[in-house]
Parts: C-alpha cells; structure tokens; sequence
C-alpha cells in the first residue's frame, strides 16, 4: 500500500489477469489455426508480461481525477489494460527496427523466432523470418489493443470518446516511430529534432495520452483535458529523459538490456545531442563515429565518460527535474479530485526517478 491509499502492486495484478484472461480467449479463438498460431500467441503472452504499468496506471488515475468513485470499476481496469497491449507493439515493432538483441532479459521477438527458424534448419533466412514474426505480432498486439478497449464493458457512449484519443495515440505513434527512424538514418539530429522524437514517440503516449483516455471515459471536459496535459506532457517528457540516460547508464542487471545499449544502437536522443553540441571537437568526434558500432565494455565507458564530461548528463538530470515540478505545479492548479491529485503527484515521482 502506497502513502497516498493506493495498492499500486495490486492494480498491476489486476491488470495482468485482465491481460492473461484477453489472451486466453483469443488463443481458444486461434486454435484451429494450429501450433503455429500457437507459438505467436505464446510470444505475445510473454511481451505483456510483468513491466511499471505506468500507462495503464495513468488511465485509470486520469479517470478517477474526473469520476472518484468509477462506475464499472472491473471494465475501467480492462480499458486501461488496453493501453499495455499497445505498448507491447511499440516495443515489439521497437526492438525489430533498432535491431536489439534483448528485452526484459530474454531474447527480442526478432531475435527469439530467427533462432527457432535456425534452429529447425529451415530453409530460406533466418533474419528475415524473425523480422516477419515481430512484425505480424506487433501487428496483432496493435489489433487487440483496439479490441480490448472498446471491449471493456462500458457502454460505448463511454467508449467512443476514448477510442477518438486512442486513434490519435497510434497515429501520434507511429508517425513518432518513423520520425526516429529516419533521425537515425540521417545519422544525425539536433536537440530540437531529438525531442520530437522524444515527445511523439514516447512522451505523449506513455503519459499524456493515457491521462485523455480515462478522463474521456468520464466524461471530462475540454478544460479538464487541457489541465491534463500540462501536467502529463512535461511529465512523459521527463519520462522518456529518464529512459535515455538509463539507455546509456543503466545497470544491465536491471534494466535487462547490454551496458550502453543505446549507444550500440546509435540512437540520436537527446542526451547524445546535447554531448555532441558541448563536447571538445576529438570527444564529440569520437562520439559520433562510435554511434551505432559493435562496442567494448572499456568503449561504452570511454563515450559514457565524454558524456559526463561534456556537461549533457547533469544537464538532463537537470532538465528532468524542472519538468517534474513543472508537471506537479499543474497538477496542484487543476480542477480534479483532490485523491486522484495525490496519486498522480507519486506517479510523477515514480516516473522520474525510476532506474528501470
């Protein structure tokens, strides 16, 4: 039980029995498609297993701020639940186009099918195989995302609502998506280029758009929304900031992902933007060609430390704290309910200094 009254290791039960169940019923509707079917939905049973539950928490903490006390709380759980599913498919399709290795520990989907495919000795690619398995299961993860929240169980008066911001979640998405793509293609990005990236790839639906989702599933108004958003667009800024340095700094042990995963991938964020701009020209050099390459533990602490050096890691922390309080200091401004205030206030906390 947290302070503020609320069992957050709970809710993230519930929302994974409303996930095991979802999953249940549409592998008993796949079956005669036989093992193979059998073998994506077992994948993408494992990519919504366990993870913060931060976009789910948001939606149903986003409803509460509207309607204290829900309706249907059971079929507000399954809605929210709907957002994780989509989340899965960002990190399924994520993985694939970044060509990591790892997820949570365990190989990417990708990785895992490529293997099988290797494995059985199979004609034909192996790669390629992989990729098409991540694709069609990130593809379905999408679907079921749809599905599950107009599904719910609230009356679709309700609903309707919700799936209009829904819609613009997925498209806010994937446009965000292929905006990184092609900054990492160009091999290059400035610093206003990279929070672009960060703010619809990441920003807007871990947090801000969660928050719509469950407020228009009660029915909020456009004021409500709006004080909504300036407490959850900063705040998934700061959210993703945060998930930059982990990607650069984080322990593997926790993270589940290799030391300097995203420098091995060459990731144009903002915090190797920021480096480039202050680094001496040799380090910023350096940092640049390295992006993107096979890396050494001794290499990954070399470019951590231009990093550091440069100013650009105590300058995220930095940027992540003023959005933090910029986000609580709107929040303390909204017309919501004063509970639902205080649990998003600890969400905010939470989102921020997270090491994983």
């Amino acid at each position: 039980m947290t302070a503020n009254g609320w069992d957050s290791a709970a809710f993230r039960d519930r929302v994974q029995a409303v996930l095991d169940t979802f999953v249940d019923d549409q592998a008993t509707l796949l079956a005669p498609l036989g093992p193979d079917a059998d073998r994506i939905v077992a994948e993408a049973r494992t990519s919504v297993s366990g993870g913060k539950r931060f976009r789910a928490s948001f939606c149903y903490w986003g409803h509460r701020a509207v309607a204290p006390t829900p309706a249907d709380e059971d079929a507000l759980v399954r809605a929210c639940a709907s957002l994780e599913l989509l989340h899965a498919s960002a990190l399924v399709h994520d993985d694939l186009m970044d060509a990591s290795d790892t997820r949570r520990g365990r190989p990417a989907t990708h990785r895992a099918f490529e293997a099988e495919h290797r494995a059985a000795g199979w004609p034909g690619d192996d790669a390629q195989y992989g990729a098409a398995a991540a694709i069609l299961i990130g593809d379905l993860l999408l679907s079921w995302s749809d599905e599950l929240l107009r599904r719910c169980g609230l009356p679709i008066t309700q609903v309707a609502p919700a799936l209009a911001v829904f819609d613009r979640c997925r498209s806010e998405v994937i446009a965000g998506q292929f905006l990184d793509v092609s900054v990492q293609a160009r091999g290059r990005a400035d610093v206003d280029a990279a929070m672009t990236v960060l703010r619809y790839k990441s920003a807007k639906y871990s947090i801000e758009r969660p928050l719509h989702i469950g407020a228009a599933l009660a029915g909020a108004s456009p004021e409500t929304m709006r004080a909504l958003s300036e407490y959850g667009l900063p705040l998934g800024e700061a959210f993703q900031l945060r998930d930059d340095l982990l990607g650069v700094f984080g322990d593997p042990a926790t993270t589940g992902k290799p030391a300097g995963d995203d420098l091995i991938e060459g990731k144009r964020t903002v915090l190797v933007a920021l480096a480039l701009d202050a680094a001496p020209p040799a380090d910023a050099a350096r940092l640049d060609r390295s992006l993107g390459t096979a890396l050494s533990g001794d290499e990954v602490a070399d470019l951590r430390r231009i990093i550091d050096d440069s100013g650009a890691h105590a300058q995220v922390e930095a940027v992540i704290a003023e959005l933090g309080d910029r986000a609580v200091r709107a929040l303390d401004r909204a017309d919501i309910d004063d509970h639902a205030r205080e649990v998003l206030r600890g969400l905010a906390d939470a989102a921020t200094r997270r090491v994983v």
